[in-house]
């Protein structure tokens, strides 16, 4: 997509107001993001949505939505079914593998169906590729597919496999990982101690497991021992060396939303300090005008290796979904999860 600029919005309701009608068409986000806030009844997302991607004369522009299952799902019943966390398709894979595997794959399909068919989205923010430790914030939890790395890269992937044959993008999160926080980024910005070893052979495996995916989303921890003094979305050395060469993903990279409190500063300063440091996009996600109108001022046009990694990416967006049999497959999900209890 051309004609756009580095970040991402969020949007402040229902419906978008004049003004955020008339700053979006100027300062062109490269898409957009939903949260609660914004999901009302069904006809409603639908315009909210044909809205958003017809700013700026492109009926391409993407929008995102945070759709996992369990606690993060954002369209809930009746909009849309209520989907099992992903640790539930962890504990199916250990009452059977096979089953295991077809209820992940069965999961980003669905999910793609729900989004796509349904509203129009076309970016899901899963799978979550962290991996969870002893000790660790519950933020993530039963977001996580299981604490195995090997597992949850397998499971992860089935999972984005099913979203992209739904033509729906599959943005993993959160790279390189935010298994060992022992404090949740929406509040406060959580440190790892952990040696580069250890975050290699543990942390890091998922994500190298799965680096050909289209796009991921940046963890807002500081690594001490990788860069004391920068959290990731902001630290050329995380992103340089650890996402792009340790775990050789050269896809789309969106930082985590640049509103969560583990961040703080000037909205301006860090949304192009995240860019800076080697973030694709800057995600803004609250819809506060005068924070989003700092976002705006200080990220760049989208161009050169981002503009080609989106491009590569909505690739995925403009592919007809793979026919499927909704109901029967729905019924084949659920009951993948009655047999493992």
């Amino acid at each position: 997509m051309t004609g756009t600029k580095a970040w991402i919005a969020g949007c402040s309701g229902l419906r978008l107001t004049d003004d955020e009608r008339a700053f979006f068409q100027d300062e062109r986000p490269w898409g957009f993001i939903l949260f609660g806030r914004n999901i009302g009844e069904a006809a409603q997302v639908w315009d909210l949505v044909a809205e958003l991607k017809s700013l700026g004369g492109s009926s391409r522009r993407p929008v995102l939505i945070d759709q996992e299952g369990g606690r993060v799902q954002r369209l809930r019943p009746p909009l849309s079914p209520r989907f099992p966390p992903s640790a539930s398709i962890g504990q199916v894979f250990a009452a059977d593998p096979v089953k295991g595997r077809r209820a992940a794959w069965l999961q980003g399909r669905l999910l793609a169906h729900d989004l796509l068919v349904g509203y129009g989205i076309d970016v899901d923010c899963l799978p979550c590729l962290d991996v969870p430790q002893p000790g660790a914030h519950s933020v993530i939890g039963d977001r996580a597919y299981a604490e195995d790395p090997a597992l949850v890269a397998e499971l992860g992937g089935l999972a984005a496999e099913g979203l992209m044959a739904g033509a729906v993008l599959p943005v993993m999160k959160h790279i390189p990982g935010h298994g060992r926080g022992e404090a949740d980024s929406h509040l406060e910005l959580p440190q790892v101690s952990a040696e580069r070893a250890a975050l290699e052979g543990f942390d890091f495996r998922p994500f190298k497991s799965l680096a050909d995916l289209p796009a991921a989303m940046t963890a807002h921890l500081l690594f001490e021992s990788l860069d004391p003094v920068r959290p990731a979305t902001l630290s050329p050395v995380v992103i340089g060396e650890i996402i792009r060469k340790a775990i050789g993903f050269d896809g789309l990279l969106m930082s985590d939303d640049m509103s969560m409190k583990a961040l703080q500063g000037d909205m301006g300063e860090l949304a192009g300090r995240a860019i800076a440091a080697g973030c694709d996009l800057a995600l803004h996600c609250n819809g506060d005008m005068a924070e989003m109108q700092l976002v705006a001022a200080n990220v760049p046009e989208l161009a050169g290796r981002s503009l080609a990694r989106a491009e590569r990416a909505l690739q995925i967006t403009r592919q007809q979904p793979e026919p499927i049999d909704e109901p029967a497959l729905r019924e084949e999900f659920h009951s993948l999860f009655s047999a493992s209890t």
